[in-house]
């Protein structure tokens, strides 16, 4: 219950992780692997997360637009 209301308040820290997974021909893709090609799954709250091998971490969110507007308009 107590670990419950701290996720609620908190979030998970997606401390606990899968060793990185790579998904093969056949395999079931996630969304999180579409990224990078590989991805770690939280043993606390089950969330798919990217990870990238290159960086040995995982890829953190990034926003859609680019700071300072849309530098490709005319």
């Amino acid at each position: 219950m107590l670990a419950y209301l701290v996720d609620v308040l908190f979030g998970c820290q997606h401390a606990h992780r899968t060793f990185p997974i790579t998904p093969t021909p056949g395999m079931r893709s996630p969304i999180a692997a579409q990224r990078t090609g590989t991805y770690v799954v939280c043993l606390d709250c089950g969330k798919e997360l990217a990870y990238d091998w290159e960086g040995m971490g995982v890829v953190e969110r990034r926003s859609n637009a680019a700071p300072g507007g849309d530098k490709h308009a005319a």
